[in-house]
This record gives structure tokens, sequence and C-alpha cells, in this order.
């Protein structure tokens, strides 16, 4: 009975070991992406419908512009630096479109770091995590949003991004999961959004 019992208590051990390392593989991969990612989020001034609208009018705009920013050689550090200098320019672009719509909106664009929960874009899934984004403020920005992933370009049609050039293997297979066969993404979820919570207070 005893040796019974050892067995059982080693057969669990060895399963909660093997549970945490599988964990601990998958947060430390989920990191690298969110290193390896800048991330585009464009903010409505509103929720009515004209606001939502002008929003998608917004961001094909910038995204159009955006695709002369990147090019093959780009990488993610640099992604930012080149954001940051064309600030000005993507500003002007969104204004110009807000203007030609009716709006006297103002808008503003910055790079700055964003927590986001988990996140599908087509076949791509995001963990949930803090993430470099270009945020896209649009008059009072209190309107439903818009994201997508600015690096890799896989948010630009014209780009046709390859992951494989971007990202490595492990990752690659990490955000091609069906987060609802992967119950590792809620677990990391709940974590980042524990550790956002006490980040922010």
């Amino acid at each position: 009975m005893k040796k019974i019992r050892l067995f059982e208590i080693s057969l669990l051990a060895g399963l909660v070991i093997a549970v945490v390392f599988s964990i601990t593989s998958f947060a430390s991969t989920c990191d690298e992406i969110r290193t390896d990612v800048l991330r585009l989020h464009v903010i409505a001034n509103s929720d009515s419908e004209e606001d939502q609208q002008l929003k998608l009018k917004v961001r094909d705009a910038l995204l159009k512009t955006g695709k002369n920013i990147f090019d093959d050689s780009v990488t993610r550090e640099n992604a930012e630096e080149k954001i940051r200098n064309e600030k000005e320019k993507l500003e002007l672009t969104a204004k110009k479109v807000i203007r030609e719509n009716g709006f006297d909106y103002d808008v503003e664009i910055t790079v700055t770091e964003e927590f986001f929960n988990t996140r599908t874009y087509e076949n791509i899934t995001l963990p949930a995590g803090k993430y470099m984004a270009v945020r896209v403020l649009i008059g009072e920005n209190a309107g439903k949003n818009w994201w997508c992933v600015m690096f890799p370009p896989l948010c630009i049609p014209a780009a046709q991004a390859d992951i494989n050039l971007y990202l490595d293997e492990k990752e690659v297979k990490l955000v091609e999961t069906n987060p609802k066969y992967e119950p590792r993404f809620k677990i990391i979820e709940i974590y980042e959004e524990i550790k956002n919570h006490f980040n922010s207070n």
C-alpha cells in the first residue's frame, strides 16, 4: 500500500514539474515575441458610426504611408526609430484624412509601451502582455479601437510579410497556435493582467 502511495506521489510530482516546465518555457517564448513585435493601435474619437468609419479611413491612410517606412532590412529596434522619425509625416497624413471628411479632431501619434490581452489577428495569435505600440489617438480617443501588427508588417497588405523572416521557429510555432486549444495562453494572460495591475499602482 505504501509503495502504491509513493508511486502516486512520485507520479503527481513528476506531472507538476512537467506542467511548470512547460508553462515556464511557454512564458519565455511569449517574452521573446513581445520584444520582437511592434503593434499599431488606432483609437477612434467615439463609438458613433461616423467616428468609427473615420477611424478606418485614418488607418488605411497610415498603412499606405507606413508601407514606405519599412523594408526588408528593418529590425524591431530601428522600426521604432523609423516611426519616431516619421511621426510628423504620419500625423499630417491622419489630419488630412480627418479634414477631408469634415471633422476638426486633433490626432496624436506616440510610440509607447502598452498592455494588450491575448489577441488574434487573422491566423496569428499574440500572447497577453506589454508591447511597444504605435498609438494613434483621434480626438477624444474614447471610442472602440483597431489594432494590428506593424512589425513584422502583417497589417500592411502590400507587404505580405512572411513571419518566418522575422521570428524564430519556436516563436512562429507559438503565434500560429489556436488559443482555443492552448490553455497556456489563458494562464499567461491571467499572470500578465495581475502583473500589469500591480505595476500600474
